[in-house]
């Protein structure tokens, strides 16, 4: 299916790794110009490496702290014509309420809840002056499943879910079109770093962390790439008609209203 997004131009934030890595890979093999945006200069620079090393396409990277509104200003200002903004920055620490003081609750929405309403603010301006423009919000299925144990999380993604769904229920207004992506367990380096983690402290040994993967449905978590398929088909015209929805993209846990 050719996705018709050659010569089209994405911004994806979280882009160093995981989802947002592979989301970068997938739409610069569609043919798209992509802009890294992540924190740390060198995980960016191995980023494009890769990606130059398979598509023809411009890979520009930035690095820069999304959590200083002032830094989402100056990516507005330096890139004011892409077609495709991919918010995916931010990780929201796990823990009951009593377990997540305010600093790191507050630490947390900055980068991840704030930083992706900034993000759509600025974007979102420029989209509209065009009357054209794509923006996807990955946020997470805690917004479904509710994990109490991940009570940060929960009242984050739900907040973003809700904003997508609201802001793209009237964005075809704009000519722009505002969806979000929750996924459930996906493994990237974090989370198989928790696996690791947890195996350690259940077994006393880190090596058989895959085998508390196996109760999740077809025995695995997501793969980074599962998720960044949707998202590019998401971004490209064969989904021209799809705004202010949230696809969620666990295999049933939420559906089932069980948090992994």
């Amino acid at each position: 299916m050719d996705l018709k997004l050659a010569g089209r131009t994405a911004l994806i934030t979280g882009s160093s790794k995981g989802i947002g890595r592979a989301t970068a890979e997938v739409l610069a093999g569609e043919g798209c110009n992509v802009i890294l945006v992540a924190r740390t200069a060198a995980d960016l620079d191995a980023a494009k490496s890769a990606i130059v090393r398979r598509a023809n396409v411009r890979v520009d990277t930035v690095a820069a702290d999304l959590s200083d509104s002032a830094n989402v200003d100056r990516l507005a200002r330096d890139y004011p014509d892409i077609d495709i903004l991919v918010n995916n920055a931010g990780a929201i620490p796990g823990g009951a309420l009593l377990e997540v003081d305010e600093p790191k609750w507050r630490t947390a929405w900055d980068l991840k809840v704030f930083g992706y309403v900034n993000m759509c603010r600025a974007f979102y301006a420029l989209m509209k002056q065009r009357k054209a423009g794509t923006i996807i919000n990955v946020v997470g299925n805690a917004a479904q499943t509710h994990d109490p144990e991940y009570i940060c999380g929960v009242a984050g993604n739900a907040a973003l879910t809700a904003f997508t769904q609201s802001l793209g229920s009237v964005s075809h207004r704009d000519g722009v079109r505002v969806v979000a992506i929750n996924p459930g367990p996906v493994a990237t380096d974090r989370l198989i770093g928790l696996m690791r983690k947890k195996a350690q402290d259940r077994t006393g040994s880190a090596d058989n962390w895959r085998d508390l993967l196996k109760p999740l449905p077809f025995g695995r978590a997501a793969t980074p790439e599962e998720i960044a398929a949707a998202i590019t088909f998401l971004a490209s015209e064969h989904s021209g008609y799809t705004s202010g929805s949230v696809v969620i993209i666990d295999a049933g846990l939420s559906a089932r209203a069980q948090a992994f």
